[in-house]
């Protein structure tokens, strides 16, 4: 099974993202969108983390079915919110026992009720990501916000942390995002600070504006006026804005390969629909494994 950061020395690499579903249904759904994403031929695919730790077991079930079931690569998203060390060795040896090889090492969100808390012996993800690089046999991976982290006091501070991680880390995914300049002058400041290790971005393919807008605050980024006025064409015709938003997708897709962008990553919030489209337009059936056109992203000057 690949290492994620072999994939990526290799040549342009295309991802999926799933979270753990809650109930046995939802289980057989997300085995439908798995099973129609694969002839797609991902390089990788990561499975998410509740907050607090709270998909610990769901998100195992998953990252190793895939594995055992699949010859998809997958990664493992694992937080420092609610996991002592202990816990973490013993989830990671886990993962080796089950050939799993990738880890997406993140801060994570607190539980919504703070009586759910449970103790952690990290107080931030670079903490984690030092004890996942010790373990010394995973690929691993870290986040990246083009529009800064909401908990980054500013820009300057946020990029250096960020370029700390990466040090350690083999390669980040960003959050997504919807204009190429964040990403492109994200990737510009990381290099200004000597990072030149592949960061992959996350590209969500907008269906539901209420859904998507709510996530982009939590996270930290912002939905473009210019992306809504598109999307306000549509009215309250759900089929009409998945359309508008493979189509405003596939135009970011298309320039971020442009740039020179190392991959794409496709947030599916477990639907495979939209993604297949964004796929399909941009013909990356046929594309090769040559990393983007253009290398355009600059020369770390921002």
């Amino acid at each position: 099974m690949a290492r994620i950061s072999d994939l990526l020395a290799a040549g342009r690499t295309v991802s999926f993202e799933f979270f753990p579903p809650k109930t046995d249904s939802a289980q057989m759904s997300l085995g439908r969108t798995i099973a129609e994403l694969a002839p797609l031929d991902p390089s990788f695919v990561s499975v998410t983390y509740g907050a607090g730790g709270s998909t610990r077991e769901r998100t195992h079930q998953v990252v190793t079915w895939v594995r055992q079931e699949t010859s998809i690569a997958p990664m493992a998203h694992l937080t420092c919110q609610g996991h002592t060390r202990s816990e973490v060795d013993e989830i990671l040896e886990n993962y080796r026992a089950a050939g799993v090889q990738n880890i997406l090492a993140l801060g994570g969100d607190p539980p919504k009720d703070p009586a759910d808390a449970r103790p952690s012996d990290y107080q931030y993800a670079s903490e984690l990501v030092d004890h996942v690089r010790e373990a010394g046999d995973f690929s691993v991976g870290v986040a990246a916000h083009p529009e800064l982290h909401p908990r980054s006091p500013d820009r300057a501070t946020d990029r250096r942390t960020l370029a700390a991680k990466m040090a350690v880390a083999d390669f980040a995914i960003t959050q997504f995002f919807f204009e190429l300049e964040p990403y492109v002058r994200l990737v510009n400041e990381l290099a200004d600070l000597g990072v030149t290790k592949p960061v992959v971005p996350g590209i969500m393919p907008i269906t539901n504006v209420a859904q998507v807008s709510r996530m982009a605050e939590m996270s930290g980024a912002a939905v473009p006026a210019s992306v809504l006025d598109r999307l306000a064409s549509a009215g309250d015709d759900p089929e009409h804005t998945r359309l508008i938003g493979v189509e405003i997708a596939t135009e970011l897709s298309a320039a971020l390969l442009d740039a020179g962008a190392p991959g794409l990553h496709f947030y599916t919030l477990n639907r495979s629909t939209a993604t297949r489209e964004v796929y399909a337009n941009l013909d990356l059936a046929n594309s090769g494994a040559e990393p983007g056109r253009g290398a355009n992203l600059g020369t770390g000057t921002t």
